[in-house]
C-alpha cells in the first residue's frame, strides 16, 4: 500500500512472476502462475483391503444378493401362474399385482444393491489417470484395448470370484423372465390373433364417423387434401370400445381421382377420390397419423414407415412389410360415407401372420 499526493492511500496489486501493463500507465494486469497439480489425496484402504475375513464376508453378501435376485425373478413368474386374474374379481387383480410386484422388486433391488456393493467393497478402488489420446485402429491400440480389458478383469475379480460371477450371470438371465411371461397376458387365450385382427366393427352399410365425436361424415365434407380420423358408427357405445377401436381406426383422405392408381377389382373401393385406410401400422401397430398433403404420403411416427396413398398405401420407406389395408367405401342415399364391407385382410402388424 502506498501514499498518494493527496495524503490518501492506493492499493498496489501483489507482484507475481509476470506482469502485463495496459495502455493506462496506472493500471497493471497481473497474470499469475498456473496452479500446481496437487496430486491425489493419500490413499485410504478399505476394511476389505485390510481384513481378509471382511473381504470374504463382502463377497458372500454380493453373491447372496444375486441369488436373491434370481429367486425374485422365479417368484414373479410363479406368482403370475399361481395368482391369475379372474374376470369380475377385483381381489384377484390385487393379489396378482402384489405378488408379481414383490418378486420383480426383489429381483431388481437385489441385483442393483449387489452390483453397487461389489463395486464399493471388492473391486479395485485406487485412483488412476486415463490420458486422452487419438482414437485409432492401429495394432498398438488394439493391444492396449485388450490389455485394459485384462486389467479390468483382474481389478474387478470377475474371473477370480467364481460365485460372484456365476450368480450375477444367473441373475441377469433370470431377471427378464417375469417380463417375458407377463407378455403372455397380452394375447387372447385359445384364439387365433390373425382371425381376431381379420374381423372389425366395419361391415356393409356402417357409416364412417369422426373420431372421437361419432359424427357421421358426408362425402361433401371431405375436401381435397383433407384428412379425417374415422371410427365406425356405434363404436363409442360398444362395451369393448378400446379393443374395437384398436382394430377399426381409419384415416380418410380425398385426392384427385386421376391421381389414384387403382388395382383391378378395387375400382369401386374409393368414392370420387375419397379413400380410407387402416390407421394401424403394419410394422408393430403404431397409429399412422401424419398425412403429407403435397406428397400424399402417410407417415408412422414410431419407426418412420411411409405409405403412398396414390398407390394403394404401398410401403415406400421404413420397416413396414406390407401396405395398409384399405376399407372399401361408398355413400348411402343421404350422402353419408359408409363401408362396403370389412377389411379384406388382417389389420395391424404383419408378424401375427408368420408361422
Amino acid at each position: 500500500m502506498a501514499q498518494d499526493d493527496n495524503g490518501g492511500h492506493e492499493l498496489t496489486p501483489a507482484r507475481s512472476s509476470e506482469e502485463h501493463r495496459t495502455g493506462d500507465p496506472g493500471t497493471a494486469v497481473v497474470i499469475r502462475d498456473a496452479v500446481e497439480n496437487p496430486g491425489f489425496p493419500p490413499h485410504r484402504p478399505r476394511v476389505t483391503d485390510l481384513d481378509p475375513r471382511k473381504e470374504r464376508r463382502a463377497e458372500r453378501t454380493v453373491y447372496t444378493l444375486f441369488y436373491l435376485s434370481i429367486a425374485g425373478s422365479v417368484w414373479a413368474v410363479a406368482a403370475y401362474l399361481a395368482f391369475p386374474i379372474v374376470d369380475g374379481d377385483p381381489g384377484s387383480v390385487r393379489l396378482n399385482n402384489l405378488f408379481i410386484g414383490i418378486g420383480s422388486a426383489l429381483a431388481l433391488l437385489a441385483i442393483g444393491i449387489g452390483a453397487v456393493h461389489w463395486g464399493k467393497a471388492l473391486m479395485h478402488e485406487k485412483e488412476g489417470v486415463d490420458l486422452r489420446h487419438p482414437v485409432r485402429g492401429s495394432e498398438a491400440t488394439t493391444e492396449r484395448a485388450a490389455e485394459i480389458f485384462r486389467q479390468a478383469d483382474e481389478e474387478s475379480g470377475f474371473s477370480r470370484r467364481i460365485l460372484v460371477r456365476n450368480s450375477l450371470i444367473g441373475a441377469l438371465i433370470a431377471f427378464p423372465l417375469p417380463a417375458v411371461v407377463l407378455f403372455r397376458g397380452l394375447a387372447p387365450e385359445n384364439e387365433d390373433p390373425v382371425e381376431l385382427l381379420s374381423q372389425t366393427m366395419w361391415a356393409k352399410g356402417v357409416r364412417l364417423t369422426r373420431d372421437p365425436t361419432g359424427t357421421p361424415i358426408k362425402a361433401s365434407d371431405v375436401t381435397l387434401g383433407s384428412a379425417f380420423h374415422v371410427i365406425p358408427e356405434g363404436l363409442n357405445e360398444a362395451p369393448d370400445m378400446l379393443e374395437q377401436k384398436a382394430k377399426a381406426a381409419v384415416l380418410l383422405m380425398r385426392l384427385k381421382p386421376e391421381d389414384l392408381h387403382v388395382s383391378k377389382g378395387k375400382e369401386n373401393w374409393n368414392y370420387d377420390g375419397i379413400v380410407a385406410y387402416s390407421k394401424i401400422c403394419t410394422h408393430v401397430g403404431c397409429p399412422v397419423a401424419l398425412y403429407e398433403q403435397q406428397t400424399h404420403h402417410l407417415l408412422c411416427p414410431c419407426h418412420q414407415s411411409q405409405f403412398d396413398i396414390t398407390h394403394e398405401a404401398q410401403v415406400i420407406f421404413g420397416p413396414a412389410k406390407r401396405p395398409l389395408p384399405q376399407l372399401p367405401i361408398t355413400v348411402d342415399a343421404d350422402g353419408y360415407l359408409v363401408a362396403r364391407s370389412d377389411f379384406h385382410e388382417p389389420v395391424g402388424p404383419s408378424f401375427w401372420e408368420r408361422h
